[in-house]
């Protein structure tokens, strides 16, 4: 059985749009791959909404935690970076040890949070960001399926 390669959806605040993709990456493709997430400046827990936009779809993420970049950089070899936010993007670590740059994601999401409004209107954002992540993912595993066929 081949060991799965480890996925760490990078963002600022690992409260939301990071831990949305860790969650729908390892309910599509958790077989293979092995779904983490961090953030620059980790929040205390992973948004409420976020939750229950996941849970609309089936996905539940509400054990997940937010954790530090530092948690996994130099101690955990990571095979893909995604960066999903602007922030990360301009202050995250250039150079990832043992990660090609072709390996390296960059997937500017509007952050959920930063949206105020009724409950409901934040929902609705909540929900275009996760389907957002979703279309991302499922389009960059058909990519890595076939390249990996290509190179195979």
């Amino acid at each position: 059985m081949q060991k799965k390669q480890n996925v760490l959806f990078l963002c600022t605040g690992n409260s939301c749009r990071s831990q949305m993709a860790e969650g729908l990456l390892r309910h599509h493709a958790g077989e293979r791959f092995e779904a983490l997430s961090a953030g620059l400046e980790p929040g205390n827990e992973v948004h409420p909404l976020a939750i229950q936009v996941m849970q609309e779809i089936g996905i539940d993420i509400s054990s997940q935690q937010p954790k530090a970049v530092d948690v996994f950089l130099g101690k955990t070899m990571i095979h893909y970076l995604l960066i999903v936010c602007n922030k990360a993007q301009s202050t995250c670590p250039r150079i990832w040890p043992g990660l090609p740059d072709e390996k390296r994601y960059y997937w500017p999401v509007d952050d959920p949070a930063s949206i105020s409004g009724t409950t409901e209107e934040q929902l609705v954002v909540f929900r275009e960001v996760r389907d957002e992540l979703q279309q991302k993912i499922t389009s960059w595993l058909n990519e890595v399926s076939l390249s990996a066929s290509i190179n195979s």
